[in-house]
C-alpha cells in the first residue's frame, strides 16, 4: 500500500502534487537566481536532462540529484530538515498519547544487614 515503484504504479495523488511543487519552487529559485538551466546542471554535476526532470518534479529522480540542486542553489538547509522531529505532529501527538498520566516513585524496599 506504502510502498511505490513502476510496477505497483503511481505515487498518491498528495505526494505527486508534493513532487510537482517541489520541481516547480526549484525552477523558481534558479529564475530568480537568473542562473541558466545549463549552468545549475553543471554546478550539481548532474545532466540537463535530469535538471529538467527534476523541475517537473519528477519522482523517478534520485534523491541525491535534489540535493545536489538544492545545494547548489544553496538551499540545502531546508532539505536536512525535511523529516526533522520538530515537523513531525503526527509522531509528537503519538508520543504524547503514550506519555503517563502520573509518575509514581517506587518504594524501597526495605534493606536487611546479616
Amino acid at each position: 500500500c506504502y510502498g511505490w515503484n513502476m510496477v505497483n504504479g503511481p505515487l498518491p495523488l498528495p505526494a505527486l502534487r508534493a513532487m510537482r511543487k517541489l520541481g516547480q519552487d526549484i525552477k523558481d529559485a534558479r529564475l530568480r537566481r537568473r542562473i541558466t538551466a545549463a549552468l545549475l546542471a553543471e554546478r550539481a554535476n548532474i545532466s540537463l536532462r535530469t535538471l529538467s526532470k527534476i523541475e517537473r518534479g519528477d519522482a523517478t529522480v534520485a534523491i541525491g540529484s535534489y540535493a545536489a540542486v538544492l545545494f547548489s542553489l544553496r538551499m540545502i538547509d531546508r532539505f536536512a530538515n525535511i523529516a526533522d522531529a520538530q515537523y513531525d505532529r503526527t509522531g509528537i501527538e503519538l508520543m504524547q498519547e503514550q506519555l503517563p498520566k502520573r509518575v509514581r516513585i517506587p518504594k524501597k524496599k526495605d534493606e536487611k544487614t546479616e
